[in-house]
């Protein structure tokens, strides 16, 4: 009997193993980025290819924008400069197989979070680094003012996007047809639409608004309209499994909002060394071990903030020129929805 009952253990044991339960189906591979990118010396940042405000090369060849900063504030964060990181240009359809296989550490790059991207990608967004929506843009000698006189148009896309899914509802929503031309990457969108291969252009209005702002004097051709149709909020994403450098690219994120809400700037750091107040002390690293806690250095938030600004100087230094107001990218005490949590 006992034989009999220590084969039957066996057997279920070997059963349970070769039969995953939907917890372990959707697990993933325990997995240590830090480790990897302290050996190689330097982070791998998936970005745009070129969009402005965001991650465009400039006449050096040197990656300029919102999330080219935020990429050069996580090389801060590890290693106290941001040039240890290497730029990885990626197309709409390239990014989720290129941070799915380690080719980058990290996805920086006007990058939507929704559920799919996490329950069935296996990535986990860090925050949201801009608030935006889905928008359309039209040439105003084509005498559209709204949406929904677009039936019948043809509407130049990003394959791969979740404005390619949002258009698409939208026009079934309203019972108008559309004619979708549909491109890899944003230049060759560029291309079509300022060629007139297409009626509308839709994007998120940010990528709308570098596109006219990209156009010079012809800019006034273009009419960015009302409607927008989606919620994107696009911020850093990272693979599921590891959680040190989740927790990495999440309060970097967080200190660039905290130092901007205690009025920490680029250029007044210094001034805040003797500062009695203790969340000051603990941002500076003087006192608590927040860095100790991350793997970091004590100091790794002041030093972002010493070297790149924080989160309102970046605003500033590129989506200001764009001709994009804050808005609910404002800080929660100036009425919009970015706020971090204690760092304590």
């Amino acid at each position: 009997m006992r034989r009999l009952s220590a084969a039957l253990l066996g057997l279920a044991a070997l059963l349970a193993g070769a039969l995953p339960t939907a917890r372990s189906a959707s697990a993933q591979p325990a997995a240590d980025t830090m480790a990897a990118i302290r050996a190689r010396g330097h982070i791998l940042c998936g970005v745009t290819p070129n969009t402005i405000g965001f991650a465009t090369p400039d006449s050096q060849g040197v990656f300029r924008g919102l999330d080219a900063d935020y990429c050069r504030a996580l090389a801060v964060a590890v290693f106290g400069d941001p040039e240890k990181l290497r730029f990885v240009p990626t197309t709409a359809p390239q990014r989720f197989p290129a941070l799915q296989s380690g080719e980058v550490d990290v996805l920086i790059r006007t990058t939507t979070w929704t559920l799919s991207r996490e329950a069935a990608l296996g990535f986990v967004f860090a925050g949201v680094n801009f608030y935006d929506g889905n928008g359309f843009m039209v040439r105003k000698a084509l005498g559209v003012q709204s949406a929904r006189q677009l039936d019948g148009a043809s509407v130049c896309l990003q394959q791969g996007s979740t404005t390619e899914l949002n258009v698409t509802d939208y026009f079934r929503t309203h019972n108008m047809r559309m004619n979708p031309v549909t491109f890899e990457n944003v230049e060759e969108i560029r291309t079509a639409f300022a060629a007139g291969r297409c009626d509308v252009y839709s994007s998120d209005t940010s990528t709308l608004a570098a596109f006219r702002i990209g156009q010079g004097a012809a800019a006034d051709q273009y009419v960015l309209l009302p409607e927008i149709i989606s919620k994107e909020p696009l911020g850093p994403a990272v693979r599921k499994g590891d959680a040190r450098w989740f927790d990495i690219v999440r309060w970097t994120h967080f200190a660039l909002l905290t130092a901007e809400e205690l009025g920490i700037t680029q250029a007044n750091l210094a001034r805040f060394a003797d500062s009695t107040s203790p969340d000051v002390q603990r941002f500076l690293g003087r006192s608590g071990d927040l860095g100790k806690m991350l793997g970091l250095q004590p100091d790794w938030a002041a030093q972002i903030i010493r070297q790149l600004g924080n989160f309102g100087e970046m605003w500033e230094r590129n989506i200001t020129p764009m001709g994009i107001q804050r808005g609910i990218n404002a800080q929660w005490t100036q009425g919009g929805l970015q706020y971090a949590p204690p760092m304590r």
